[in-house]
């Protein structure tokens, strides 16, 4: 695994109506990521933020959902992607909301495949037909796999980004009707809250890294509404009954064991909502795990 650490922040506010997760960047820097992942030994270079327009400005794109300003934003993250794997470097993209992942994904897997694993209360794979919503953020797993407005589908390069057997969905519990029966016929690995309360952390991470067993890298997408409102009150879109954050650090734990991630997404932190900048410190904590920190 390469020894340097990127971090890109991707201040993006476009993909939902609640206000204040393009402040997250910031949080992170104020909670010491680089900080942090320094101490573990890495080399830590900060990117700064991609350019991301103010929402306020995009008038005229409001019923359009911002796709075109997504759109670019997204372009521009596959790049950043893209280019830190070629200069051998492990990507963070600090967001903003989760449609920052149509871009990560999209470039970290230009050259070659990874397995995604998706933390996540919301599954994220509605397409403009299914939406009840139409925000943009509950589309990216579709985009990436091909389904939905084509030009998130075509971010970077042409037609999907990823295939069912390369995606594991970890902490489900907030689904849209018709989105429920498009994930059930997905072949997407899905792990719901209940599959944790029955069987535990342990043995759902450890089966959700069996099933990805076929690829040798992997990038973990870490929205942190997967983790419950108690332990993380600033997050976009808020759902009761996640991860604890004993569990989060587990799943972190053991996926860091692999030796395998090579690039990592931490979403969804609004800053406005939070207490102290709890929620991002206990980020940074989670993605500190995720790149080798250990109990002894």
């Amino acid at each position: 695994m390469p020894k340097c650490i990127r971090i890109i922040g991707v201040p993006v506010d476009l993909g939902q109506a609640q206000r204040g997760v393009d402040l997250g960047p910031g949080a992170l820097r104020y909670a010491g990521i680089s900080w942090h992942l320094a101490r573990l030994g890495y080399e830590v270079e900060d990117f700064g933020n991609l350019h991301v327009p103010v929402r306020d400005v995009l008038g005229r794109e409001r019923e359009l959902h911002y796709l075109p300003s997504i759109t670019k934003i997204c372009e521009e993250a596959y790049r950043a992607g893209k280019l830190a794997i070629e200069e051998d470097r492990i990507p963070i993209f600090m967001g903003g909301d989760h449609t920052l992942a149509i871009g990560s994904i999209g470039g970290v897997t230009h050259h070659e495949r990874a397995g995604v694993i998706w933390v996540d209360a919301h599954g994220d794979f509605n397409t403009p037909k299914t939406s009840p919503t139409g925000n943009i953020h509950g589309m990216c797993v579709a985009a990436l796999l091909g389904d939905g407005f084509h030009e998130l589908v075509n971010v970077g390069r042409r037609g999907p980004k990823l295939i069912p057997s390369d995606v594991v969905m970890i902490g489900l519990r907030e689904l849209d009707p018709q989105e429920k029966v498009r994930l059930r016929e997905s072949g997407i690995a899905l792990y719901t809250m209940r599959d944790i309360d029955e069987r535990g952390m342990a043995t759902v991470a450890r089966e959700a890294l069996e099933r990805l067993n076929h690829l040798s890298r992997l990038h973990v997408s870490l929205d942190l509404d997967g983790l419950d409102p108690m332990e993380v009150p600033g997050v976009g879109t808020t759902a009761p009954g996640g991860l604890s954050y004993r569990e989060a650090q587990l799943l972190m734990e053991i996926i860091a064991d692999t030796e395998q991630v090579v690039s990592m997404d931490i979403v969804e932190i609004n800053p406005i909502l939070d207490h102290r900048n709890q929620t991002a410190k206990i980020a940074v904590e989670l993605a500190s795990s995720l790149f080798g920190k250990s109990i002894i």
